[in-house]
């Protein structure tokens, strides 16, 4: 009964978005992939990411089993622009791709800087998605246009 529907039962609904819908979503769907396709997107998520943590432990009070936890820091400053830097270069990375070298050479050196400054690079979730995201930013290459010739011989 339950795996077959029988002849008076109607077949469940596979989807509640008419037909047009799931055109708009494929479309939508395929839009975001060439936009994505164009830019360093994971090096600007990564390089994003990383300035969250890095903002986020300074700056909050946090409880080990009832025991409060303080990671408040004299540069709690530092770890502030450490961490809205790195979210600006994450952001620049998707807006204007032509600047990931400089944003992938500044996420590695701000990703460095905060581990003395803040808290240990947002206790290393900051400092390893700083170090994947500037990576990713300098190894990055715009893809080839389909009408131009192979230069690699």
């Amino acid at each position: 009964m339950f795996l077959n529907p029988g002849p008076t039962e109607a077949a469940p609904r596979l989807s509640r978005f008419p037909v047009a819908g799931r055109e708009h979503v494929r479309t939508a769907r395929h839009r975001f992939r060439a936009w994505r396709g164009s830019r360093p997107f994971w090096a600007g998520l990564f390089t994003l990411t990383a300035g969250v943590p890095i903002l986020y432990f300074p700056y909050v009070r946090l409880s080990l089993s009832g025991i409060p936890l303080a990671l408040s820091t004299t540069a709690g400053a530092g770890a502030l622009i450490t961490g809205v830097l790195l979210i600006a270069l994450g952001v620049s990375l998707w807006v204007r791709p032509q600047t990931r070298v400089f944003a992938g050479i500044a996420g590695l050196l701000l990703s460095l800087v905060s581990f003395p400054l803040a808290n240990f690079g947002g206790l290393f979730l900051g400092l390893l998605a700083g170090l994947i995201g500037g990576s990713l930013a300098c190894a990055w290459a715009e893809p080839a246009q389909a009408g131009a010739p192979d230069t690699d011989v």
